[in-house]
């Protein structure tokens, strides 16, 4: 039967490619890719001859029509990105969501992905993660979006590109606390990887460092929010009254300094408070 085939290609690393991988975007009669010339370099060394199509942010509704019309030909295509896996934090999940939409199959063949990669390797037991994939690009949105995740407990996922690095950490330092622990994993199973742990407070630093340190796809883990503790009626009352007169942020902290609870946990309590 016609299907949409959702492939997992590598990271960097040719030999992560998965056997299976190979097999269908052999005998699949299209490839819609987001690079045609990237993705082609990767089929050549693979000895794939099936032909590419581009399937990227900028025309993704019109390849996704493509796409459709295809396989209500009759013939399978393979949705492929630059590096990893499809439609997570790439182009193809309004291509896959179409698909399904007209009736057709969407069958998963997985293999690389940068998050879970970078997970593996962080040492994080936190029983959980958040994937935040990319940071809004504009200063205000970005510290809005770290701002919203901040009493999160579960571990943080996040993308940037070397572009943006230097700004994002410095976002993260400032609304984080600074002694959390980061995991900073750029160019994963590429010649130059690289995997650091070390507190947030640092990262800034660490990239100043070294020219090299801002080179390269990165994935960032941030540990999470202690879990909160139970707060006094008295803390509660205190803290209240300070949301009344003053920022979220101020009020934890005042509370924090008065009742002598802990920060985090009188901050996840006024985000409650505050979300109603």
């Amino acid at each position: 039967m016609p299907a949409l085939y959702v492939v997992a290609t590598p990271l960097g690393n040719l030999g992560d490619i998965t056997v299976r991988a190979l097999e269908v975007l052999k005998r699949v009669d299209v490839i819609a890719a987001e690079d045609t010339r990237h993705s082609q370099r990767l089929l050549d060394a693979c000895g794939v001859r099936t032909r590419l199509i581009a399937l990227h942010e900028h025309n993704e509704q019109a390849a996704a029509g493509e796409v459709i019309r295809r396989l209500g030909g009759g013939q399978s295509v393979a949705l492929i990105t630059d590096a990893g896996t499809p439609a997570i934090s790439d182009p193809g999940a309004r291509a896959v969501a179409r698909v399904r939409g007209a009736g057709f199959r969407v069958v998963p063949v997985p293999g690389p992905s940068a998050a879970t990669a970078a997970l593996s390797v962080a040492g994080f037991d936190q029983g959980g993660f958040l994937f935040v994939g990319f940071l809004p690009a504009k200063p205000g949105a970005r510290r809005a979006a770290i701002e919203a995740v901040r009493a999160q407990t579960a571990t943080l996922v996040m993308y940037e590109s070397p572009h943006r690095i230097g700004e994002s950490l410095a976002d993260l330092a400032a609304v984080l606390e600074p002694e959390r622990a980061i995991v900073i994993a750029r160019e994963l199973t590429k010649l130059h990887e690289q995997v650091v742990r070390l507190p947030l407070g640092e990262a800034v630093a660490w990239l100043a460092s070294d020219p090299n340190h801002a080179r390269g796809e990165f994935v960032l883990l941030i540990e999470g929010a202690p879990p909160r503790e139970g707060l006094d009626p008295e803390a509660e009352r205190v803290l209240d009254l300070l949301l009344a007169e003053l920022p979220l942020k101020t009020a934890a902290r005042l509370a924090a300094e008065i009742t002598g609870q802990a920060r985090n946990a009188l901050y996840a309590r006024a985000l409650e408070l505050k979300r109603g």
